[in-house]
């Protein structure tokens, strides 16, 4: 599976934001409606689907959403990477 990467933003006049809770859910959303229309690729899709789900139910996302938020308030852009590392959801913040 490759990395999803989750870009969280604070709301401006011209782009609504999202925390990395809301872009976790969209993301699963569209997921979850891949998986439900049969698209091709179904293993990768499942994967992403799994990785997601663990980050939505994890004691982490509250963390990883203030650590976001932090970097947010002080400018810089923030990434959220969600990745399997040996079967086992892995997620880091990253600075870009």
């Amino acid at each position: 599976m490759d990395e999803i990467e989750l870009e969280p933003r604070y709301s401006t006049v011209e782009m609504p934001g999202k925390c990395v809770k809301c872009l976790a859910e969209q993301e699963y959303g569209n997921c979850l409606r891949e998986l439900l229309n049969g698209e091709e690729g179904k293993m990768e899709v499942e994967e992403r689907f799994e990785a997601l789900l663990s980050l939505l139910k994890s004691s982490d996302l509250a963390k990883l959403r203030d650590e976001s938020e932090k970097y947010l308030a002080q400018g810089e852009k923030v990434k959220i990477v969600v990745k399997l590392q040996d079967g086992k959801p892995k997620y880091e913040v990253k600075l870009y």
